[in-house]
């Protein structure tokens, strides 16, 4: 069995995916399998997929559309032999990013696995650098390896380096301990994260982070650090970024938010002043999904309770930004 999957969940980027695929083919070392999660394309993923080599497995588990693993068997997942290399692919109803890593921990048996967006690619020799990296160092007291996100555009580091002489950290502390900014590209073992998957989201609600089964791991068991670029990124900017469409899942997904920050108030490793962020943020996405349950479901009522206030300014300020961003 490889060491490594590279899962790839995707929905219509016939047009880029084709870079990704080519990045695997140029890796040093072929200890790695492919999987990509095809969430409802309609622009010929599938038979874009279906060129690149002879399948050798017709058909497998079915998923419903929030990556679940549901009943029978079905053509829509299948096994190619590329000429480098093992490709699985899945097609499932539309849910959004989550439900793709869903789909991931329940199909992936190799023990790290890694998420390459259908946008992004891997620098030639990251498979490598991976593998080597985890033999000489990896053990069970980790949860895996975290790595650096380059710009494609710019070619530079999206953020900062980890500190030097910081081998490994637990992956809350970069933030609390200011010791990172910037992205990380997370390797995970992979039967840490099938512990505690799937991610339960909500119907009308697709931009659910899947950052929520990643802070679940890596709050019991720290990382390992890689000053290495294994991924480069499509980083937009402008209407089209994170930073700005935020405002809109915050309205759109605020169900979702809700639950991450109940999570976030759980986690041992955090501090005082962050769980009153986090409360602002949690009575805030409440408002927004109008749950009225808001203060039984939190495990810090108290400071829940005394922080609403400021909840409910954030609140006014997300429905701001919102009409703002519409006209």
């Amino acid at each position: 069995m490889k060491t490594l999957t590279v899962f790839t969940p995707t929905y219509n980027r016939k047009h880029t995916i084709g870079r990704t695929y080519d990045s695997l083919c140029r890796q040093t070392c072929g200890d790695f399998e492919w999987l990509v999660i095809d969430d409802g394309s309609s622009d010929g993923t599938r038979e874009w997929v279906e060129s690149l080599g002879d399948k050798v497995q017709q058909e497998g588990q079915q998923f419903d559309w929030m990556g679940r693993v549901s009943d029978g068997v079905d053509e829509n997942h299948f096994v190619i032999q590329t000429p480098k290399f093992k490709l699985e692919y899945v097609y499932k109803p539309n849910g959004g990013l989550y439900t793709g890593y869903n789909v991931a921990y329940a199909t992936i048996q190799t023990e790290l696995c890694v998420c390459i967006d259908s946008d992004d690619y891997m620098p030639d020799d990251a498979v490598e650098k991976i593998v080597d990296y985890w033999r000489q160092n990896g053990s069970l007291q980790y949860a895996g390896i975290l790595g650096l996100d380059y710009n494609i555009a710019t070619k530079e580091l999206i953020g900062g380096k980890f500190p030097e002489g910081l081998k490994e950290v637990y992956f809350y502390d970069l933030t609390l301990k200011n010791l990172h900014a910037g992205d990380t590209k997370p390797v995970m073992r992979t039967d840490l994260m099938k512990q505690v998957a799937p991610q339960v989201g909500f119907p009308e609600e697709k931009n659910f982070n899947p950052i929520y089964m990643m802070l679940q791991v890596c709050d019991k068991a720290p990382v390992l650090l890689m000053n290495e670029n294994l991924c480069n990124v499509e980083y937009q900017i402008g209407a089209d970024s994170m930073s700005q469409g935020i405002w809109r899942q915050y309205v759109n997904s605020a169900r979702s938010f809700a639950k991450l920050r109940l999570l976030e108030m759980r986690l041992q490793r955090n501090n005082l002043k962050n769980r009153m962020r986090v409360s602002v943020h949690y009575v805030s996405s409440c408002i927004l999904s109008r749950d009225e349950g808001w203060l039984n479901k939190s495990p810090l009522k108290l400071m829940t309770l005394l922080l609403s206030p400021l909840g409910g300014m954030l609140a006014l300020v997300v429905m701001w930004k919102n009409r703002k961003v519409d006209r």
